[in-house]
């Protein structure tokens, strides 16, 4: 489960993000209910917009984010977004501190903030293989993941009682202090143990070659799509658990980092439980689906407050058990060379939905109440999943059948005369295609 971990240079970037991650969860915590209670009057759909805001960017330029992380070292660039991130949180900071901040401003730094996280995710996401090499990328990717989560059990309950006695700026500020530990981090790696990838020269078509190898990936287009609709409609769980504490069962900050932190307690265990495998399954990414399209309909009918939290627990787990198994996939499917590309365009299109989906889902929550957002994300969720199921249907001939001598029904895809189990089958049936192009 842990394995990744004996590559000194992975430990090291481990607990520097884990020191980042926890200061960004609170950041989030501090800015959602700085809107929410401060700046408006419960206003969920302001906090949609400044969720739109933050990861709007990832629309315009996520795409060419990508092709910058597939010509620059990584360590170089995450050193110049990391600073950039701090720079921006320091801002938002000074300006709550000093009582001057409006609503337009937040929305302004979150719009800067989220540039420099358009940048900063492809390159991210890439750097893990130069740390650990590409046969221990996919438990990296599933750490990674867990690191991220387990900031998120941290963070926000810390954040919502630093809210109560310190008040929303003093938070924002330690989250950018919390940037110099990356950067440390950084610093501190050894360079010849980096498993440094070929990086591209500048060149005509790029970006357009990266595009293309996605649209002749029927399997990554597949996911991409599912990724869009939970993106859109399913992720936006600061939209959630703010209006659900505040709105639907009138509870303070500190309860709203509690919801927070509970829902990480089931990320965690889905990251962990991820890294535990020894390959990403469509399977799992398919099941998991379903799972959070079951969980969100069950929390959006729990009477009380503690019920609700016991609910994100499951929530948690199948959303990070579907987004962290469909990221590795993605990574380990991917030619180490357009990488960069294929994974900006991913991150595009599951950041890239939420300047929809989260106003969208705030409007919701203002007119028909929270537990109909909820909603909202369940039927985001069956979509996502219904996606997956008819294509491997329609396109490989899904079957449910019993192997001969076997005592359970599987399912099976038929394709070309053979058999193949579904779970292994895109990649199987993409060798079987790629020989016979080669004649």
């Amino acid at each position: 489960m842990f394995r990744s971990l004996g590559v000194m240079n992975y430990r090291i970037w481990f607990a520097g993000a884990m020191v980042s991650n926890i200061g960004a969860w609170m950041n989030r915590t501090a800015q959602d209910w700085l809107i929410l209670t401060e700046l408006t009057n419960e206003d969920a759909a302001a906090v949609g917009i400044a969720m739109a805001l933050q990861f709007g960017p990832a629309l315009l330029i996520g795409p060419y984010a990508g092709l910058i992380a597939d010509r620059i070292k990584g360590r170089r660039l995450l050193a110049i977004t990391q600073t950039a991130q701090g720079l921006v949180a320091a801002a938002l900071g000074i300006i709550v501190v000093l009582g001057v901040a409006e609503l337009w401003m937040v929305y302004v730094l979150a719009a800067l903030l989220g540039v420099a996280t358009a940048v900063d995710a492809p390159v991210r996401q890439t750097f893990v293989g130069e740390l650990v090499g590409p046969s221990q990328l996919p438990n990296a990717v599933s750490l990674n993941s867990a690191s991220f989560n387990t900031a998120r059990l941290i963070g926000p309950a810390v954040a919502g009682l630093l809210i109560a006695t310190i008040g929303s700026g003093w938070v924002i500020i330690i989250n950018a202090v919390t940037y110099v530990a990356t950067l440390i981090a950084l610093a501190l790696m050894r360079g010849d143990q980096l498993h440094v990838m070929k990086k591209e020269k500048k060149g005509r078509g790029q970006l357009r070659a990266g595009v293309m190898y996605v649209r002749r990936r029927a399997d990554l287009v597949v996911i991409f799509t599912m990724v869009f609709l939970l993106g859109t409609f399913g992720f936006n769980f600061g939209i959630f658990t703010a209006t659900m504490a505040r709105v639907e069962f009138g509870r303070g900050a500190a309860e709203f980092g509690i919801l927070s932190s509970v829902l990480a307690i089931g990320s965690v265990t889905g990251a962990l439980m991820s890294a535990r495998r020894e390959r990403p399954r469509l399977r799992v990414v398919v099941l998991a689906t379903l799972g959070f399209a079951g969980s969100t309909a069950l929390a959006a009918v729990m009477p009380t407050y503690e019920l609700f939290a016991v609910s994100l627990v499951l929530i948690g787990f199948t959303s990070l058990t579907m987004i962290t198994s469909a990221n590795a996939y993605v990574q380990t499917t991917t030619r180490p060379a357009i990488r960069g590309r294929v994974m900006a365009l991913y991150l595009t299109i599951f950041m890239g939905g939420t300047p929809i989906g989260a106003p969208l889902l705030g409007f919701v929550a203002n007119e028909a109440g929270p537990r109909w957002a909820l909603g909202v994300a369940a039927l985001a969720g069956l979509a996502a999943a219904a996606v997956a199921i008819v294509w491997m249907r329609g396109r490989a001939n899904l079957r449910l059948r019993r192997p001969r001598g076997g005592s359970w029904w599987r399912l099976r895809v038929r394709y070309d005369g053979d058999d193949y189990d579904w779970e292994t089958a895109t990649t199987e049936i993409a060798v079987v295609e790629a020989q016979a192009r080669k004649g």
